[in-house]
């Protein structure tokens, strides 16, 4: 690991000193999907220099976060994939998406979205009490991203690729994030264009109430005399 230190004794401290270099934590977040080649890991972060991928990787597995594993014959290569211990940045992670996606805007000019940080995105902003009782499945075209959703109870499975049968398809892009914050009504965006739909549009609705990010609480500075 790095021999970078902050010189506390404080668990942020220490957690900034395991994951708080640059590309660490997107490199969590893609292994919190599943087990990935260094291959697939570079396909998933396009702009992460060889180098410093494989730097982060051995400070990462230095920590205990990351390990590497022979997949069996005939796949027979290497894959990366989290230890429990890294495995526990699960919940922290999506919790720190969150709070991030309060600041998102519009994408700035060269930025990407990728399949693994959209499935987090939805897993993040998942509201399970929305979803008592309900049983349904969304398949989401975001550009060339395309990811599905199936929702039992409070319970979510979220991956890549179609789904069979969804009960609703939503073609967005970058679109869906008003519709997640409350910035624009299922109604407002189907009238504008920016969303199409496949299946069941009433169910848009739900969506919206099933994949939320709240408002970024406004900033109010003190008037002095």
């Amino acid at each position: 690991m790095a021999a970078r230190s902050y010189g506390q004794y404080c668990g942020v401290a220490r957690a900034l000193e395991l994951v708080g270099e640059r590309w660490a934590l997107l490199i969590v977040r893609d292994l919190l999907i599943g087990p990935r080649r260094f291959t697939d890991l570079r396909h998933g972060l396009p702009r992460i220099p060889t180098n410093v991928l494989s730097e982060r990787l051995k400070e990462l597995e230095h920590a205990g976060i990351v390990r590497r594993r022979v997949l069996p014959r005939p796949a027979a290569s290497v894959v990366y994939e989290l230890t429990e211990y890294g495995s526990q940045l699960d919940e922290v992670l999506m919790r720190f998406g969150v709070w991030g996606a309060q600041s998102l805007g519009q994408p700035r000019p060269g930025e990407i979205m990728t399949v693994d940080s959209m499935i987090m995105a939805l897993r993040s902003t998942f509201v399970p009490a929305a979803a008592h009782g309900l049983q349904v499945s969304f398949e989401l075209h975001l550009g060339e991203i395309i990811i599905h959703a199936r929702i039992d109870g409070p319970s979510i499975t979220v991956a890549e690729g179609p789904l069979a049968a969804a009960d609703l398809i939503i073609e967005a892009g970058p679109a869906v994030k008003d519709l997640m914050t409350g910035d624009v009504s299922p109604g407002e965006a189907i009238a504008s264009g920016s969303v199409r739909l496949a299946g069941n549009e009433a169910l848009l609705a739900r969506f919206v109430e099933l994949f939320h990010i709240p408002t970024k609480p406004e900033s109010t500075g003190s008037k002095t005399a």
